[in-house]
């Protein structure tokens, strides 16, 4: 097994697509957690925010303004527009996709991915910052403004789930640090088994609604599939080329920034207003999500060699 994938990344990738396979096999018991895909996403954001350190961000975001400033801009709304109108020319089915996924917020647990392939971390956790914070309000209105003649949804709407799952585990994060500050710890120990759990729940919670259509469509599975990795490899590639000018570090940071992206967000998120196209596209996303580890530690290498 190569040193840049761990036994936890391949029991994720399983869950995750075990969890969506069960819901369709047996919609019956998927429906049962229909109503806990809105709090579990809460919960695995709340586990997420609690490890980043806040403290750290305002010495990158001073050194590197002007980027964070033009490279958050980039991400959360030229690509997406970008890309949808990309995908509507050359696969209609998958441009609404391609949105949501590209005008996310970046993962977070990208910093960790930065440091898995020696990139400017700290940058990454500022990306992740702004980009969390922001997302709620840009989303929507790529959404609305740009692909409004697909769908008729509610500006309102869309911004008030988006700012609940994001906001609400921030705030609760914050009291945790200053009133209960001992319970940081303990709570991190149990992260990862938490977040198994709370990933198969919000699967079994969205894709049982969807059981027939996958079963009529089983062709949709695996374009979704090649949909991913075409953009996970066009994602790293825009994040190198934009930081061209700068460090290696900072390349191996822009391919994280964009390739690890906020997928669980977008499940239920296009869940509850689309679908089912899109859940599957982004739960499918959970599988480049960690394997981008491989080609940019690779590139790492051969860029450090040829120095």
């Amino acid at each position: 097994m190569p040193a840049s994938i761990h036994f936890n990344d391949i029991l994720l990738v399983f869950v995750v697509i075990s969890s969506m396979a069960l819901a369709v096999i047996f919609p019956d018991f998927g429906f049962r957690f229909r109503m806990l895909p809105y709090y579990c996403l809460m919960i695995i954001f709340f586990l997420s925010y609690l490890s980043i350190d806040i403290a750290s961000i305002w010495t990158t975001l001073k050194s590197h303004s002007t980027e964070i400033t033009v490279f958050s801009i980039t991400k959360l709304v030229v690509l997406p527009v970008v890309f949808y109108f990309a995908f509507y020319f050359i696969a209609p089915s998958y441009a609404l996709s391609a949105l949501l996924l590209t005008g996310v917020s970046v993962g977070v647990v990208a910093p960790m991915i930065s440091n898995m392939v020696h990139g400017n971390s700290a940058l990454v956790l500022v990306i992740v910052v702004i980009t969390s914070v922001a997302a709620p309000f840009t989303l929507p209105a790529v959404v609305k403004i740009i692909a409004s003649k697909d769908v008729t949804i509610s500006f309102m709407s869309m911004l008030q789930m988006l700012a609940t799952v994001i906001f609400v585990p921030i705030i609760v994060v914050e009291i945790i640090r200053h009133l209960l500050p001992r319970l940081v710890k303990p709570i991190l120990k149990i992260r990862f088994p938490a977040s198994l759990v709370l990933f198969a729940v919000i699967n079994l919670g969205v894709f049982y609604r969807y059981a027939s259509f996958f079963k009529n469509e089983p062709w949709v599975i695996l374009m979704s599939a090649i949909v991913v990795f075409v953009l996970a490899a066009i994602y790293c590639a825009i994040g190198i080329v934009f930081f061209r000018k700068s460090s290696l570090e900072d390349k191996l940071a822009g391919a994280v920034m964009l390739g690890n992206l906020n997928n669980v967000l977008i499940i239920v998120f296009s869940s509850e207003f689309f679908g089912p196209v899109e859940p599957l596209v982004a739960a499918m996303y959970t599988i480049p999500f960690w394997v981008i580890v491989i080609p940019l530690r690779y590139y790492r290498n051969r860029m450090t060699r040829a120095i």
